[in-house]
């Protein structure tokens, strides 16, 4: 089987949200596949990162301390800015075509054969089969640890099949009401369902309901928590969003600061901007003292603040500078409220009084004008476009959800027109900010040829 073979009777499988309303979450679906490809995810240790915002940042930066600790690091995301091998990476390479293509097919074969011999009611979902294909290679390539990001929930997410090292619990917001509840409670319990008895979880104080369903639920199995508060900087009041100094390229921002780690004094340089991006920072810091701890004895502090200088996490708040065609952009998948918040922050701390002109497109299902309420206000101009995606809002959608904000919505046909009309907007020294979705980032990013 090809490689776009691969790829195309993967997304024939429809997007991981939308599976026919008979389709219900169920580990041991997942569980009775793993079986028959002899258990690829018993074969090497790893760490599961579950939350509403964040557990992107903080699978990513931990990925990069533990690269930068020799380990051979296996790192499982979603979802793809661009292309669908970004989701499974070792020491920061994508799958390649071939291993791809080759794994899929030995996990479709191995489903249909499953399915046929009734032990299966259905064909594994688009994110189960490629979670069995990350777990496969992963083996295959004997990793000495992988981190794996949850896709949604955590309590029935097809991730939760492995038996991690550290459970990390990011913040938790409301997103996904309909698969996960309507109330933050509902949510945390869902994702305080990658708890182990007995295990360990690194996570930090948030919310009042948040915090008392994944307390109760560290109680209850009897688990030990790690509070990742003493790895946060402290930053008073009105102080820059970077934390604590900018570059000197005005167009690459760098939060800095120093931490107690491991006993040592280490200086931290991460490319991931933004107050919000301390406590994800923090977390992956906590889990690495701990991986240490368990006996992952490459992790030091001197490898910890190298990996998180190096840590590349695409469409957060990344900056491209302008050139003899395009203004500045920024790039930011802002797809909720609280990462609405996140990215007005940014914005008001990093561009005062710089002229913003926002490209604005989601999915339908999503808090849109709660988000254009948050963000809008700070916007010239706003372009809505729709991406390729059934799941979209329309460009009228938006803006129709925009209508309380007062700000001038144009609609566009496409992420590519919005591109070129914000152009026109913002003008030489203005700000493009593209932002609401990862899926209308990802477009975007592609059409100007930017580095993912």
């Amino acid at each position: 089987m090809s490689y776009d073979t691969a790829v195309a009777r993967m997304f024939a499988l429809g997007h991981e949200l939308a599976q026919t309303p008979s389709h219900k979450f169920d580990l041991e679906h997942m569980r009775i596949l793993l079986k028959a490809l002899e258990h690829p995810e018993r074969k090497f240790p790893s760490v599961l990162i579950a939350g509403t915002n964040g557990k992107g940042s903080t699978a990513a930066t931990l990925a990069a301390i533990l690269q930068a600790s020799k380990l051979k690091t296996g790192l499982y995301t979603s979802p793809h800015l661009v292309r669908i091998n970004e989701r499974v990476r070792i020491d920061g390479i994508p799958i390649p075509d071939d291993m791809f293509a080759l794994i899929h097919d030995l996990v479709d074969r191995t489903a249909e054969r499953l399915v046929s011999e009734g032990e299966l009611p259905w064909h594994p979902s688009f994110f189960e089969m490629l979670t069995a294909i990350s777990l496969e290679y992963f083996a295959r390539e004997k990793v000495d640890i992988a981190v794996l990001e949850v896709g949604m929930g955590g309590r029935l997410d097809a991730t939760n099949v492995v038996e991690p090292r550290v459970s990390v619990i990011t913040d938790v917001s409301l997103d996904h009401q309909k698969y996960l509840g309507n109330t933050v409670a509902e949510i945390a319990r869902e994702k305080a369902g990658i708890i182990r008895d007995s295990g360990t979880v690194v996570t930090l104080p948030q919310s009042p309901e948040a915090n008392d369903v994944i307390g109760n639920s560290i109680l209850e199995r009897g688990a030990k928590a790690i509070n990742a508060v003493p790895f946060i900087p402290p930053v008073s009041p009105g102080a820059p969003v970077t934390g604590f100094r900018v570059s000197p390229d005005p167009n690459v921002f760098r939060t800095r600061y120093s931490l107690s780690v491991m006993g040592e004094e280490i200086s931290i340089e991460s490319p991931l901007v933004g107050r919000h991006q301390l406590r994800n920072t923090a977390l992956a810091v906590a889990t690495a003292e701990e991986l240490a701890k368990q006996g992952f004895a490459r992790i030091t502090p001197s490898s910890i603040e190298v990996g998180i200088r190096n840590t590349h996490w695409p469409g957060r708040f990344q900056v491209v500078p302008p050139n003899e065609k395009w203004p500045e952009i920024v790039f930011d998948v802002a797809h909720n409220p609280a990462g609405a918040w996140a990215l007005r922050s940014a914005l008001s701390s990093l561009y005062e009084d710089r002229r913003m002109v926002f490209v604005f497109g989601a999915m339908r299902d999503k808090a849109i004008a709660e988000m254009t309420e948050i963000l809008f206000p700070l916007a010239e101009n706003v372009v809505a476009a729709a991406a390729d995606n059934p799941r979209s809002a329309t460009a009228a959608e938006i803006r129709a959800a925009a209508a309380r904000t007062a700000t001038d919505v144009e609609e566009s046909s496409s992420v590519e027109n919005a591109l070129e009309r914000a152009r026109e907007l913002a003008g030489a020294g203005g700000l493009i900010v593209v932002t609401g979705s990862i899926y209308v980032v990802g477009e975007a990013m592609r059409f100007l040829g930017v580095r993912i």
